[in-house]
């Protein structure tokens, strides 16, 4: 049997199980994320050791903070709350309908597909994961081809747990992928580039499965004209520096006073270099995942100064090792540069000027769409401002990156950096079907109005009820 037909082996035996228990109870469900949460817990070292194989140089710290405990407190979260989360909603009927009572049920959609990327091959795996289990849902995965340490240890972790009918790991190269989205899911969900993100839909719509995309884009970073620099500039340096920019919520650039502009990046090197005091051979530095994107980022780089960019090495003296690329900052960026083109995904950070902050909104509503938005200012006038006029899938304000962790709060997109949303309640609505039910009982006093139409009761309705 080839790859291609093992899939739709696969997709059909989770279909077949899924109609056998369409409705799973709750206690089912709740020993379901109960024993995926024990299994990452026991195999933590296993994984850690994994993921720090593919980027040959993942600080175990990182994984354990940005990975293993999101995953995990979203797990405990999903448990402890979906008892709540399964119960149907009363809804209000209306007079002229009555007597009748109204609710939304909340039933599994079936067979919930998943495409992960390898920047975060566990938490962007297990999110997800979390989300379709606690809705009642049979789920494949298709794990990214540039991981396959973690993709093996993740496949043999899963399949420690769970039956294939219930929860199955998909390995391959991109044709697998392409073929994993053309099945007849009854959700999709991608996390990854717009570019791959627009070929999924395309595919998906061929069975109109729906779908929810976590891509990404270009988020801004705003300083204000009275933030105490080193409070912005250091937590713009953690956002900046986790996993070596490598992040969708990551700051892409960052929007700076024009007269502050020397002061943010004195104070941003200051933090950049307090946290990793150097950067060749620091086990607490992540590498790029592979050369082809050490390459991607060393052409930005390369094209920003042909252009007129003034790039300054936050590590002169170093010499980078082993893919460990040091975070730069770059000065007189334009348009046309292609590190302000593309999502850079790397510890490059682009300062661009403004001089009143309704010109740094500007600039980012001329934009498209960002996943996320930070702002940095503790005047509550003018972080209303921000968030009121401007477009993110989510935002932080003297913050970054942490919004995504926060297990009752929706993540997804807008626009160009994705579509939907998860974790939480709002991952559970997303991979259900609300059901709208309407029940009546012996008295049916609608049939007051059924034809022969133009009798005294059915104006008097019309008198009652249009006006």
């Amino acid at each position: 049997m080839s790859q291609l037909d093992w899939l739709d082996t696969l997709f059909a035996t989770q279909r077949a199980a899924f109609n056998r228990l369409p409705m799973p109870p709750l206690a089912q469900r709740r020993q379901w994320l109960k024993a995926l949460r024990q299994a990452l817990i026991a195999r933590q070292d296993e994984l850690i050791a994994a993921i720090d194989a593919d980027f040959a140089g993942r600080s175990a710290d990182e994984t354990r903070l940005a990975e293993l405990l999101p995953s995990v407190q979203g797990l405990i979260h999903a448990e402890k709350h979906l008892g709540r989360w399964m119960k149907a909603r009363r809804r209000a009927v209306g007079l002229a309908f009555q007597p009748a009572s109204a609710q939304v049920r909340y039933q599994p959609l079936g067979v919930v597909g998943v495409i992960v990327p390898w920047n975060y091959p566990l938490f962007l795996a297990i999110g997800p994961l979390t989300g379709a289990l606690a809705a009642g849902n049979r789920v494949m995965l298709k794990l990214s081809e540039a991981t396959p340490a973690s993709g093996q240890v993740l496949k043999s972790l899963l399949e420690s747990v769970f039956p294939a009918d219930m929860v199955c790991v998909v390995l391959g190269e991109a044709e697998v992928g392409q073929a994993f989205s053309r099945l007849p899911f009854d959700h999709l969900l991608f996390t990854g580039a717009t570019s791959i993100g627009r070929e999924v839909m395309r595919a998906a719509a061929d069975n109109l499965t729906p779908v929810t995309l976590e891509l990404g884009g270009k988020s801004p970073a705003i300083v204000s004209t009275t933030v105490p620099l080193a409070d912005a500039a250091e937590r713009i340096a953690f956002g900046k520096t986790l996993n070596a920019g490598q992040t969708c919520v990551a700051p892409d650039y960052v929007l700076v006073p024009r007269e502050r502009i020397p002061g943010f990046i004195d104070a941003y090197r200051e933090a950049v270099r307090r946290f990793y005091p150097r950067i060749s051979d620091n086990p607490d530095y992540t590498a790029i995942i592979n050369p082809r994107h050490l390459a991607r980022l060393n052409g930005y780089l390369d094209d920003a100064r042909r252009q007129g960019a003034q790039v300054t090495s936050l590590y002169p003296d170093e010499t980078p090792l082993d893919r460990r690329l040091p975070p730069q900052v770059l000065e007189n960026v334009n348009d046309a540069m292609r590190v302000m083109q593309d999502e850079i995904f790397g510890p490059l950070l682009p300062v661009v000027p403004y001089d009143h902050i309704d010109e740094a909104i500007a600039y980012i509503n001329q934009r498209p769409r960002p996943l996320a938005l930070y702002y940095f200012g503790y005047e509550r006038g003018e972080q209303r401002l921000v968030l009121d006029n401007t477009h993110s899938g989510g935002a932080c304000l003297n913050d970054t990156l942490l919004h995504v962790a926060q297990d009752d709060l929706p993540f997804g997109g807008v626009g160009p950096s994705g579509m939907g949303h998860y974790h939480g309640y709002e991952g559970f609505q997303t991979f259900s079907k609300a059901k709208a039910v309407l029940a009546k009982q012996r008295l049916n006093l609608a049939r007051l109005i059924y034809p022969p139409y133009g009798g005294r009761l059915q104006q008097l309705v019309y008198r009652l009820f249009i006006r």
